[in-house]
């Protein structure tokens, strides 16, 4: 009996740990909006309240954040000023478009990557590239014609998600390499102490309110999306295969869609869910052909 508990406890616990870290991600979009402070400025806090934390687990777990190469340095600074524009990119549209396009358009990485293989390899997609492609085409058509005929702002703000799961892609591309000299707590960290600098001066500029009066959403959301959520993933990922990793990112757009529902009334009709199950198929899709992509 002792065997048999352990391996359900060894199935179970990764499995549980990947769903809440999707879970405490999809619930990042809510906690934005729930700010009194402007987007820029949240996401700055976001990573600055994180950063020791972030730092402290990397040291714990034996990551070094100091003496690294040059070039390791240049790319992960580089990188971090890619994932400071992606996070202020994304706030600014989660406040002007729904919860469930927001998370979808803002978890497009992958597709984009994908795309950008194919460019660099200069190939043609091959067997299930081809259908993620036409899903993430067309569900993404649906869905900004959606946005576009419930206003103007909606569709800007789809439009400042999908920058930002561009931008996110460049971030992933150029810490390729500094993956392989870096454990991905220390990456984490210095990746956020260059992207903070660009979030504070990003959010200054354009005269947002950057203090919070009410720190709670704040707080919580460096905690449960820099922090409980990543590493859940951090521990969960290891265990499964690209494809199981693409079902489960789906939990997001459907906790977004259902915080969209509940907290703010954002009603999705039947055109609505043809996009999202579209864009939900192409992430998997796109998750599952990774490995022959990355090859």
């Amino acid at each position: 009996m002792d065997q048999i508990g352990s391996a359900i406890r060894s199935r179970a616990l990764p499995m549980l740990a990947l769903l809440g870290g999707n879970i405490a991600l999809a619930l990042g979009p809510w906690l934005v909006r729930l700010a009194d402070t402007g987007p820029v400025s949240v996401g700055f806090w976001r990573l600055a309240l994180a950063l020791p934390f972030l730092a402290l687990i990397a040291r714990a777990n034996s990551q070094r954040l100091v003496g690294i190469s040059r070039r390791t340095a240049a790319l992960v600074l580089l990188g971090g000023v890619f994932f400071g524009l992606d996070i202020a990119s994304w706030h600014i549209g989660i406040g002007e478009t729904r919860l469930a396009n927001a998370t979808l358009f803002g978890n497009s990485g992958s597709i984009i990557l994908m795309i950008w293989t194919f460019i660099v390899l200069r190939r043609l997609p091959q067997g299930r590239e081809w259908p993620a492609i036409v899903a993430a085409l067309a569900g993404a058509a649906i869905l900004l014609a959606r946005s576009m005929e419930i206003s103007q702002t909606n569709f800007v703000g789809d439009f400042f998600c999908l920058i930002a799961g561009l931008l996110y892609a460049g971030y992933l591309l150029l810490l390729q390499d500094a993956r392989k000299e870096l454990g991905g707590w220390a990456l984490l960290t210095l990746a956020g102490l260059a992207s903070t600098p660009i979030l504070l001066m990003t959010a200054l500029t354009l005269g947002e309110p950057f203090w919070p009066t009410d720190w709670t959403p704040v707080v919580i959301l460096a905690l449960s999306s820099q922090i409980m959520g990543q590493g859940l993933l951090v521990y969960a990922l290891r265990h499964f295969t690209p494809l199981i990793i693409g079902i489960a990112l789906l939990t997001q757009p459907a906790v977004a869609a259902l915080v969209g529902w509940l907290a703010f009334d954002e009603v999705l009709v039947p055109m609505d869910y043809a996009g999202i199950v579209l864009v939900g198929s192409a992430l998997v899709l796109a998750k599952a052909a990774s490995p022959r992509v990355r090859a």
